[in-house]
């Protein structure tokens, strides 16, 4: 059982990011993604910051490890969010999700060289599953048309999963020091909400209105599970290995998919989500059975 807690933790991690995607949608009906997106973090700091009294300690701040959480907030997630958008913007959505897909492979790198794992052939197996769903996946939606985006806009949803997978591998590797999941996203939402609010402010924009009507409640919400989805991340990290925790938590896209056509009915089975289901499950089990703890 104790093998397959990291493993557990990856997938509650990934429902929950799932989870907290449709929740998201449902704000932006009403404002616009950069307040939604500030609001979201300032809720997930906060979430944080009520629990620390029971779950820091004063000499946590005085450690490397400390500086490290804040040098992660610096980059992740403004920076991986705000490639993705741009990546939107000139790419289009579907070339924007088939190229974030390759955030596994830029975690393997990491785990490999930075944190001396070992790839074994199930979780290379899984791993190309997993990011094929997702690539499979992501051919639903209509991307711009080819040719009409600049080539150096490929770079920006590299970037953003290289972003993404560098966050987890320096957060594994900070913890290796500090095993607290709770004080390295504390650190690292504090330092994310004030790179956030400052950006958001140098563009002279004004703070979104609280209250359900104006959408921000729907934020609230949503930066709150995803407080918990990360802290189940890291959790994970701490106990499991990169390799196997980022291509479970990047499955996440399949199942916000799942809860929309099951739950909020509110998209259909298609070919391409049904070769996700054959690719995505069977990477994850291959994972989960096959891997080397």
């Amino acid at each position: 059982m104790q093998q397959l807690t990291p493993i557990l933790l990856s997938l509650t991690s990934a429902t929950l990011f799932a989870v907290s995607i449709l929740v998201l949608h449902q704000g932006l009906r009403h404002t616009d993604s950069e307040s939604g997106s500030l609001v979201q973090i300032g809720a997930t700091t906060l979430c944080y910051w009520l629990v620390a009294p029971w779950l820091v300690e004063s000499w946590y701040w005085l450690t490397p490890a400390a500086l490290m959480f804040a040098v992660i907030g610096l980059f992740k997630p403004v920076v991986s969010a705000n490639a993705s958008l741009l990546s939107v913007h000139y790419l289009g959505p579907t070339p924007t999700s088939t190229l974030a897909a390759t955030s596994p492979l830029f975690a393997a790198a990491i785990g490999v060289l930075l944190l001396d794992e070992q790839l074994t052939l199930p979780i290379i197996l899984g791993t190309v599953a997993i990011m094929g769903g997702s690539i499979a996946l992501a051919q639903r939606g209509k991307g711009a048309s080819r040719g009409n985006w600049p080539l150096w806009a490929l770079s920006l949803p590299l970037l953003a999963a290289f972003v993404r997978a560098t966050g987890d591998g320096l957060t594994k590797f900070a913890m290796l020091e500090l095993p607290s999941p709770h004080f390295a996203g504390l650190v690292s939402f504090t330092v994310s909400l004030i790179v956030a609010t400052a950006v958001f402010g140098a563009r002279r924009r004004s703070l979104p209105k609280l209250g359900i009507r104006f959408g921000t409640g729907w934020f609230v919400l949503a930066g709150t599970i995803n407080g918990v989805a990360v802290y189940c991340l890291n959790l994970a990290l701490q106990l499991g290995e990169l390799i196997v925790v980022v291509p479970i938590v990047s499955s996440s896209p399949f199942l916000t998919l799942l809860l929309s056509v099951f739950l909020v009915r509110r998209e259909s089975i298609t070919r391409g989500s049904l070769l996700a289901v054959f690719l995505i499950v069977p990477g994850v089990i291959v994972i989960a059975l096959g891997h080397k703890i």
